[in-house]
């Protein structure tokens, strides 16, 4: 599969390095508002440096992987998808579920494979999870507990532009969320505060936020974000049933105990989400390109991200109004 890739910042060198483990998948050119940026990433691919709509239109790139800043993706969608190409977004599709509706009319129109890059849905602990839940593992699914919280704060001005804690950190819980409840969700419940930055608030966004959410049939799912975690990058989910109990706990950055008189300590938790996440963004790529060349469905398509952006718009309604939405 030849590629063009849209976004040579910190999200878009993950793709790149992911596809040069990939034997099936080559880069062909890439694009960034930044020269420098494309020049340095392009070197390293062994690719081209293109316009984005010259990769768009280009009859030599079978698809394309959208990396770029948020606000480019409706307009960016919608060309990829009327040029006939495959297409690997980043999250959030939009900042307006609405909008991302629309492209999701468009991608449908045309027809063209899309993948939500919901990576941890490919992570090996969290897939592992999934489908024993599944196979039964634990009996009826009752209660979902998701936990999400950031080692350090990310700056302000990424914060002015994020579209908010349920926009941009939270959404990849609301798709793990509908990953593993099996049912979509009825209600929502939302709280925040800023409790960690002054200056977060004063951006219009939180820090600290709970959600709870319940399905039809009376599933409960527990997500909690924090924009800082002292120990390290916080990383775990816990699914109670009626016949047990699963967990994926935090990966630390590595497995030596060391006991002493003291008691017993170990490594802290991974320090950033590029560590964290490193298999499941290589497992991820791997998926979009045998899927695509094959013709196969793909595990977590633009309605999936739709969906995702439904409930972060929803919660950021319910903790500004106070009352429990249905959905």
């Amino acid at each position: 599969m030849k590629l063009g890739l849209l976004g040579c910042g910190r999200i878009g060198q993950v793709h790149a390095r992911s596809l040069s483990r990939i034997a099936e998948a080559r880069i062909v050119a890439v694009a960034d508002a930044v020269p420098e940026a494309a020049q340095t990433l392009a070197a390293r691919a062994g690719a081209e440096v293109r316009g984005s709509e010259e990769i768009i239109a280009a009859p030599d790139i079978d698809a394309v992987i959208v990396a770029t800043p948020t606000t480019l993706h409706f307009e960016q969608i919608h060309a990829i998808a009327a040029a006939g190409k495959a297409i690997f977004c980043e999250k959030p599709i939009d900042l307006s579920a609405e909008r991302a509706a629309q492209c999701q009319q468009a991608v449908e129109a045309a027809g063209v494979p899309f993948l939500t890059a919901f990576n941890r849905r490919f992570d090996p602990s969290f897939a592992h999870l999934h489908d024993q839940v599944r196979d039964g593992a634990i009996g009826e699914i009752e209660m979902v507990v998701i936990t999400s919280r950031d080692p350090a704060l990310p700056p302000i001005s990424y914060i002015e532009s994020s579209g908010g804690l349920f926009r941009d950190m939270m959404i990849h819980d609301f798709d793990m969320a509908r990953f593993l409840l099996g049912e979509e969700p009825i209600e929502i419940h939302a709280v925040g505060s800023c409790l960690v930055d002054p200056a977060i608030g004063a951006a219009g966004d939180i820090d600290t936020a709970m959600v709870t959410l319940r399905t039809a049939s009376g599933r409960l799912c527990q997500i909690n974000n924090s924009r800082r975690a002292t120990y390290g990058y916080d990383q775990r989910i816990e699914v109670h049933g009626s016949k047990g109990m699963l967990q994926a706990a935090n990966q630390p950055a590595h497995l030596v105990t060391q006991a002493s008189g003291g008691g017993f300590t170990a490594a802290r938790s991974m320090d950033f989400f590029l560590e964290r996440y490193e298999a499941a963004y290589l497992a991820e790529m791997t998926h979009f390109v045998d899927a695509v060349t094959r013709g196969s469905p793909l595990k977590a398509t633009i309605a999936d991200g739709v969906a995702a952006q439904r409930l972060a718009d929803t919660a950021d309604t319910a903790r500004k109004t106070g009352k429990v939405l249905s959905l």
